[in-house]
């Protein structure tokens, strides 16, 4: 969601979602039976689960998220030491926030029943020779032998403590980057670190934890809510329930309204989970250039442009056009290095903008390497078809192939999920081909991993210019790399004047490198003489089967497939 949204519009988005619910009115506590919001129970369950160690969460401003927290403190603290019960320590940037926390806390152990000594304000005394002040804290003590402990953000307020540390609005504390090495030391003993903020700004510590975290670089839980996300969850008719005020669509499209119109130029940023100041490029050209290591003879680039009359010509008129293309492109495929894993991503494009498919091998280390990228301009899409499906049976090792699925990239993806299977996890279909659907959220999570690799130098691509103008044309905007609606003219000579990019190798790439996190196994075939009488659908594609698309004595067809156990 985006805060993109009229009031008008909202109001219309709520009325249709809240359609199916009988009774929508008057908000009472019948109708909310959950004591605490989708969100709220989301990031309790996570913190109860063994698995969770550390969880990151980008949110919108006050929408009860601490709250939620305040109800797992005290099950923690309330718990014996044999039901994995620990001392909670609360952390932020105020004195208003630690004591607020402190009383929600309060009014949790009362509502749990748990028994537990009133809250406190007492004076700590961190545990260090360095002859640091003590520091002023609130408290909570159960019987079970643990506490919650609220205190100020100073980093040695943790020192010789051990359990659960919430970092509250981190993005605002001092010292960040001092106060998760403290914390995360109570990992050591079985302890919890987690950091939950707004944002305040894009190189701020927090933002770059959370895209270290999306990038895959740090392996914690993650959450993001914003205002959108919590109204749709109930956040509106929560406060409509404490405040005694009749829930309508209309009553929630003022109040988000208001509220965005309240925070004004900062809206994106405290409400929308963007951090500001982020719309530059995504990649520095010097950082993209460092990973072009590799020449066109080791990572060959092939490019074909048809002229715009190649449909109207004869067929050997057009094959002669296209067979030149296809012997560079079985010439290059041949010497892909059969010990490497592969997997190919394809931005589909058929009139403004290029067509680009790029195959990653990927070594023993998990480095990525381009290994073959082909451009396609004013190429139909049989022909296409027949280019792509040519690199898929001969890829060495091929894991996945991911395949632009917007608009009319469908028909690619689809007939290509003919041959060699359409991934689908709702229909419990694990094909080697995945149909990308491109939303601002694949974006989102997406992107991070790829640039991580830029940063670690994990990944090489070929020397070209035209592919390092892609790469820049990939920009922050409201907090998400895309790739911007700007074109670019071609580089090389003149012949190439006016004709335009529009990051397309970038997009291939994103895809590529998709393609190489999935958890897919290797896939292969084994060739055998077609069965007589036997209906052959890769044949039947137009531009795939037929005399165009030259299979080999035996054809190419799907008898036979190799998968590791539990994929099928």
């Amino acid at each position: 969601m985006s805060g993109n949204f009229t009031k008008e519009q909202w109001a219309q988005i709520r009325r249709e979602s809240m359609s199916t619910i009988e009774g929508i009115g008057t908000i009472t506590a019948e109708k909310l039976p959950a004591v605490l919001l989708p969100y709220q129970a989301k990031g309790v369950g996570l913190l109860d689960s063994a698995s969770t160690r550390v969880l990151v969460v980008e949110k919108s401003r006050r929408i009860g998220f601490t709250w939620g927290l305040a109800a797992y403190a005290v099950l923690k603290a309330a718990r014996k030491k044999s039901a994995r019960g620990m001392d909670v320590m609360y952390i932020s940037y105020s004195r208003e926030m630690t004591r607020e926390f402190v009383d929600a806390c309060a009014m949790w152990a009362r509502a749990f029943s748990m028994a537990a000594i009133e809250s406190e304000e007492f004076v700590f005394q961190p545990e260090d020779n360095e002859g640091n002040k003590a520091v002023m804290a609130f408290r909570i003590q159960f019987d079970s032998g643990f506490e919650i402990i609220a205190l100020s953000s100073a980093p040695r307020g943790l020192r010789g403590k051990q359990g659960v540390v919430i970092i509250d609005e981190a993005a605002f504390v001092d010292q960040l980057d001092q106060l998760l090495k403290a914390a995360l030391a109570n990992l050591i003993w079985g302890g919890q670190v987690v950091v939950v903020s707004t944002h305040d700004g894009n190189e701020n510590p927090f933002n770059l934890l959370v895209q270290d975290v999306l990038g895959g670089r740090k392996k914690y839980a993650y959450m993001h809510v914003d205002l959108d996300e919590a109204l749709e969850e109930g956040f509106y008719q929560r406060i409509c329930l404490v405040r005694g005020l009749e829930w309508s669509p209309e009553a929630e499209a003022e109040f988000r309204q208001g509220i965005i119109d309240d925070y004004g130029d900062g809206a994106d940023e405290e409400l929308f989970c963007i951090p500001s100041q982020g719309s530059g490029s995504w990649l520095t050209g010097p950082l993209i250039e460092a990973r072009m290591t590799l020449t066109p003879e080791e990572a060959p680039i092939l490019r074909l442009e048809l002229p715009p009359n190649y449909l109207h010509l004869k067929p050997h008129e057009r094959a002669a056009l296209v067979e030149p293309f296809m012997e560079k492109l079985r010439a290059a495929l041949k010497l892909l290095d059969p010990t490497c894993k592969h997997a190919f991503g394809f931005d589909f494009a058929r009139v403004s903008d290029l067509t680009v498919g790029t195959l990653l091998a990927v070594d023993q280390v998990l480095r990525r390497r381009a290994a073959l990228t082909v451009e396609l301009r004013n190429v139909p899409g049989d022909e296409q078809k027949r280019i792509v499906a040519e690199i898929l049976r001969a890829a060495p090792r091929l894991t996945c192939a991911a395949f632009d699925a917007t608009g009319m990239g469908w028909t690619v993806a689809e007939d290509m999920g003919r041959i060699f299977g359409l991934y689908d996890a709702q229909h419990n279909s694990s094909g080697l081909v995945h149909a990308i659907k491109f939303s601002q959220n694949w974006y989102r999570f997406e992107m991070p991993p790829l640039k991580v690799k830029f940063e670690d130098d994990a990944i090489a691509i070929t020397k070209d210019d035209d592919h390092l103008s892609d790469l820049r044309l990939v920009k922050v905007v409201g907090g998400i790399p895309m790739v911007s609606e700007i074109r670019v003219n071609e580089k090389g000579d003149g012949s190439k004047k006016g004709k335009k990019r529009h990051g397309d190798f970038a997009i291939a790439l994103a895809l590529a490198d998709f393609a190489t996190r999935q958890a897919m196994a290797e896939y292969d075939y084994q060739a055998l003489e077609p069965r007589p009488g036997k209906f052959d659908e890769s044949a039947s594609l137009p531009g795939v089967g037929g005399p165009m698309f030259d299979t080999g004595s035996s054809g190419f067809r799907m008898s036979s497939l190799r998968r590791s156990k539990g994929i099928f």
